[in-house]
C-alpha cells in the first residue's frame, strides 16, 4: 500500500512540474494562510471559487509570460507541501486533499488574472484538481489521462508563447 501512496505522490508531482513552464523566475514562495475545510465542504468550495475565477478575468489581463511564472511558482509551492507531506511518512488521503484543493484555489487565482490560451489551460489543470481533490482518494483520482492532458496544455501554451518547460 506504502508504494502505491508513493507512485501516487509521484505522479502527482510529475503533473504538477508540468506547471514550471516558463522563465527563470524568482523562485522564492509565497505563504498563504489555509484553512482545513471539512471534507463535505471542500469540493462545493472549489468548485465555486473556479468557476467564479473561470468567468470574471481581471481587467488588464496578465501577458503569457506572468501567468507561466505565476503557475511557475504554484508548482514549486505545491511540490515542498508534497515534499513535506512524503517526509512525514504514509500521506492520507485529507493530506493530497489539502494539497491539490491548495493547488485549485492557487491556479485558479492566476488563471483569473489573465484571458488567453495560457489562462485557459489554467482553468482546465485547475478544475480538475478540484476533481481530484473532491473523490475519495484523491490521489488515486489524480492519476487519469484529463488532468495529465490539462498538464501537457499547460506546457504546450507556454511554449507556444515562446517559453521553455521544466520537466
Amino acid at each position: 500500500m506504502k508504494s502505491s501512496r508513493l507512485a501516487s505522490a509521484m505522479l502527482i508531482l510529475a503533473v504538477s512540474t508540468t506547471l514550471a513552464a516558463c522563465g527563470d523566475a524568482d523562485k522564492a514562495t509565497t505563504a498563504g494562510s489555509t484553512t482545513p475545510a471539512p471534507t463535505s465542504a471542500a469540493p462545493s468550495a472549489v468548485a465555486t471559487s473556479a468557476a467564479a475565477t473561470a468567468s470574471s478575468p481581471a481587467a488588464g489581463a496578465a501577458s503569457d509570460k506572468e501567468l507561466c511564472e505565476s503557475a511557475k511558482k504554484v508548482s514549486e509551492e505545491m511540490k515542498a507541501e508534497l515534499v513535506k507531506v512524503a517526509m512525514t511518512g504514509e500521506a492520507s488521503a485529507a493530506d493530497y486533499q489539502k494539497i491539490l484543493n491548495d493547488l485549485d484555489k492557487k491556479i485558479a487565482a492566476v488563471a483569473a488574472t489573465g484571458d488567453g490560451k495560457v489562462a485557459t489551460a489554467l482553468r482546465a489543470f485547475g478544475a480538475e484538481a478540484a476533481k481530484a481533490a473532491a473523490a475519495a482518494d484523491p490521489a488515486t483520482a489524480a492519476e487519469n489521462p484529463a488532468f495529465e492532458k490539462a498538464g501537457k496544455d499547460i506546457s504546450a501554451a507556454c511554449k507556444a508563447a515562446g517559453f521553455t518547460l521544466v520537466i
